[in-house]
C-alpha cells in the first residue's frame, strides 16, 4: 500500500495579481471562475486569457449537465492550461476538463473512456473547505441516477495548487462556516480511514487542531475574527485535503450524497448533518481504535477534561455538536424536504453506489445501521 503521495506543487501568494504575473498566464489558458470572483480580482488585470464563467451554465454543485454544456462551448477553444478559480462546482467541472478525448461527462464517470492527462490543471480554491485542489477526487450529480458520483484517478490530480487568501474576502459566513466544517469532516474521517498511515494522520491531526482553534476564536470573538485568519483556514484545508487525498473519506460523506443529489443540499452542509451521527456509532462499535487517539485529539483542543470524558464518553461529540452548532445550523434531515419512506430507500442507494467511500470506514457499517443513522437524524 502507498503510504503518501502528493504530486501537486503548493504556492502561496497574498493577491491573484501576484499569482498571475508568477505564472505568466496568457492566451494559452483557459481561466474557469465565477463572474463575482472575476470582477473584483481579475477583469482589471487584462488577462490575454479565455474565460468561462461557470454560473452561466447554472447553479449549484456539479452535474453531468453542466460539464457537458460546457464542453461544448470550449471545444473551439484552444488552450493547454486550465486555471480553476472557484469553489467544489468549479474545481470539480475543471478537473474533468484535462481528459484527453472528452466527449460525454457521464462517459469518464462511470470510466467508459480512457482516463488520461491532456492538459494542465492550476487550482486556486476559493473556499475554505474542498480540498480538492490537492485531490485525485472530482463528484458531480450523474442527473439520470438521482446521485453522485465520483471519479478518483491519479489523472485529474492538479499540477499547482495556489492559496491566495485574499479571494476568500467575499464569503459569506454562512458559506464559510460549512466549508470549513467540511475540511474538518475531511480530517476527522481520514484519520480513521484504514487506509491512514502515520503520514496521513499527521496532516488530519494538524488540520484538526488549525480548524478548531479559529472555530474556538470565532465563538469567542465574533464572525469578523475569520478576517485576520483566512491564510490559516485555506492552509487548514490544503492539508486536511492532503490528508484526505491519500486516506479517503467514509460514511460521513456516503450517507451524505442521497441527501444532495435528491434536495440539492450544499456538499459541507449535508456532510454537517451527518457528522457526529456517523461517529457516535463507530465509536459505540470499537471505541479502542485509532478513534480513541482521535478523540484525545478533539478533547484537547475542546477543553475537555478526563474526568468529563470518563462520566460520560459521548460528551466529546456533544461538545463539539455545540461548538459547529454556534457557527452553522444543524438541521433534521426531513426540514430539507426528505420522506419518512426515503429512509429505507437512501440506505439501499449507500449500499449500491457508495462502496468506494464505504471501503473507507473506521469499521463496518451494516446496511441496517445505515438505516438507523438516517433514521435518527430524521
Amino acid at each position: 500500500m502507498i503510504a503518501f503521495n502528493l504530486k501537486t506543487r503548493i504556492s502561496k501568494f497574498e493577491t491573484f495579481k501576484e499569482f498571475a504575473e508568477e505564472f505568466k498566464l496568457n492566451e494559452n489558458d483557459l481561466v474557469i471562475t465565477q463572474s463575482f470572483m472575476y470582477e473584483p480580482f481579475m477583469k482589471d488585470l487584462n488577462l490575454p486569457c479565455s474565460f468561462i464563467m461557470q454560473e452561466k451554465y447554472g447553479n449549484g454543485e456539479p452535474s453531468d449537465e453542466m460539464i457537458n454544456n460546457i464542453l461544448a462551448d470550449i471545444r473551439d477553444i484552444k488552450f493547454n492550461r486550465i486555471i480553476a478559480v472557484g469553489g467544489g462546482t468549479v474545481i470539480d467541472i475543471s478537473k474533468i476538463f484535462v481528459l484527453k478525448g472528452l466527449q460525454n461527462a457521464t462517459d469518464a464517470f462511470e470510466r467508459k473512456m480512457p482516463i488520461e492527462k491532456e492538459k494542465q490543471l492550476v487550482i486556486i480554491p476559493t473556499t475554505c473547505g474542498t480540498g480538492s485542489e490537492v485531490t485525485n477526487i472530482s463528484i458531480a450529480e450523474i442527473k439520470s441516477k438521482h446521485t453522485k458520483m465520483g471519479l478518483a484517478d491519479q489523472a485529474i490530480v492538479a499540477d499547482d495548487a495556489v492559496l491566495v487568501p485574499e479571494m476568500l474576502k467575499g464569503l459569506p459566513f454562512k458559506f464559510y462556516a460549512f466549508s470549513a466544517i467540511d475540511a474538518l469532516i475531511h480530517a476527522m474521517e481520514s484519520y480513521l480511514s484504514p487506509k491512514a498511515s502515520s503520514y496521513t494522520r499527521a496532516y488530519s491531526k494538524i488540520a484538526i487542531e488549525m480548524i478548531l482553534k479559529v472555530f474556538n476564536g470565532i465563538v469567542a470573538n465574533g464572525p469578523d475574527y475569520r478576517f485576520d485568519h483566512f491564510a490559516e483556514m485555506l492552509e487548514a484545508s490544503n492539508i486536511a485535503g492532503i490528508a484526505f487525498g491519500n486516506a479517503g473519506v467514509g460514511a460521513v460523506h456516503a450517507l451524505s450524497y442521497p441527501l444532495g443529489g435528491n434536495y440539492h443540499v450544499p456538499h459541507g452542509e449535508a456532510n454537517y448533518q451527518f457528522l457526529t451521527g456517523v461517529f457516535k456509532v463507530y465509536f459505540q462499535k470499537d471505541p479502542n481504535g485509532s478513534i480513541k487517539e482521535l478523540n484525545a485529539i478533539l478533547a484537547d483542543n475542546l477543553n475537555i477534561s478526563a474526568e468529563e470524558i470518563a462520566a460520560n464518553p459521548s460528551v466529546i461529540y456533544e461538545r463539539l455538536e455545540d461548538l459547529l452548532n454556534n457557527l452553522a445550523t444543524k438541521n433534521q434531515l426531513r426540514n430539507f424536504g426528505m420522506k419518512e419512506e426515503e429512509i429505507e430507500l437512501f440506505a439501499d442507494s449507500v449500499i449500491a453506489t457508495q462502496q468506494r467511500l464505504l471501503g473507507n470506514n473506521y469499521v463496518f457499517l451494516e446496511r441496517d445501521e445505515i438505516r438507523d443513522i438516517y433514521k435518527s437524524l430524521y
